[in-house]
């Protein structure tokens, strides 16, 4: 029986993994049509939210109840950082570089978890830290091919490190206090606090009706297929925010964290496969072996610490 439900619980992250990886393309599409990435990222967050409480309102009441005293601090900090600064640097990078490399920018914040551990809160870190972060910042080198100049977007490269200092806050807050909380209030609650942000930063009266009305081509190999632009930022909330964190949020009960943050490392791999099946970018030999370089840098880091870092709740894209 406990095998089979670990089995289960290892479907559910593939899949919440599969959602976000296909997420990054939806999400490609719909800023090519005109949607800001902050406002992308205030529709996304806000949506998310009416769906959580509404998921709270029925299955668990409890999780409405506001947080207090120092959780509501770490709340608000994952909230501002680790949902709608991580959200919008990486709807900023995906628009301007190629998806795959916008997501390796992303998950090096693993990277940066193991190295403020050892140099800030002196922990022990295992040297396989140094290692990776010597593989990757030549991966990234080599991916961006910088002995030719920086081949990329500079503000694109800007926000996937942008995006990768968040993601390494959203660990550390994690393991702050917050992973003693209920995953539901906590996921809710950072969403509540990132639609409050967001709609300060961006309010929703800044999205443009004509865009959403509109309808747009799917791009790259899916160019013929026209679809409305609200059916796609439906998509981004419903397919992409939601139900993958529903996914990891059930997994976790079953799994032990570190595991299925473990698989969430598969979703560098499947974004830069997608990049390439989809919108065509690829990778000279040079650069693949790059990225096959921070891939491996990113799972060295991630178990370079004497203990593991652990998260309340989901940590994709």
């Amino acid at each position: 029986m406990a095998a089979r439900s670990s089995s289960f619980a290892l479907g559910l992250v593939l899949a919440a993994a599969a959602c976000f990886i296909v997420n990054a393309g939806v999400s490609r599409v719909v800023l090519r049509a005109g949607v800001d990435p902050a406002v992308l990222t205030t529709i996304r967050v806000t949506g998310a939210t009416v769906v959580f409480a509404g998921w709270a309102a029925v299955a668990r009441r409890s999780a409405l109840r506001p947080p207090r005293g120092r959780h509501l601090a770490l709340v608000v900090l994952l909230g501002v950082v680790g949902v709608a600064g991580i959200q919008w640097t990486y709807f900023v990078a995906i628009d301007r570089l190629p998806v795959g490399l916008a997501l390796l920018l992303q998950f090096t914040g693993p990277i940066l978890v193991a190295v403020y551990a050892r140099l800030v809160r002196h922990e022990h870190v295992r040297p396989r830290a140094w290692a990776g972060l010597v593989v990757a910042t030549v991966g990234l080198g080599l991916v961006a091919r910088v002995w030719e100049g920086l081949a990329f977007d500079g503000l694109g490269v800007l926000a996937g490190f942008g995006a990768a200092v968040c993601f390494a806050t959203y660990f550390l807050v994690a393991e702050t206090g917050v992973r003693t909380e209920d995953p539901l209030a906590v996921v809710f609650w950072s969403f509540a606090v990132a639609t409050l942000t967001m709609n300060v930063v961006q309010p929703l009266t800044g999205v443009d009706p004509d865009v959403v009305g509109s309808s747009v081509s799917m791009l790259g190999a899916l160019d013929g297929w026209v679809v409305a632009v609200w059916l796609l930022l439906a998509w981004v909330v419903v397919l992409g925010t939601v139900t993958p964190f529903a996914l990891e949020l059930h997994a976790l009960q079953l799994l032990p964290a570190t595991t299925v943050v473990g698989l969430a490392m598969l979703e560098p791999v499947g974004v830069n496969v997608l990049g390439w099946a989809w919108f065509g970018e690829k990778l000279d030999p040079v650069q693949l072996v790059g990225a096959a370089g921070v891939v491996v840098a990113i799972g060295l880091a991630q178990t370079a610490r004497s203990e593991s870092v652990p998260v309340p709740g989901p940590v994709g894209p």
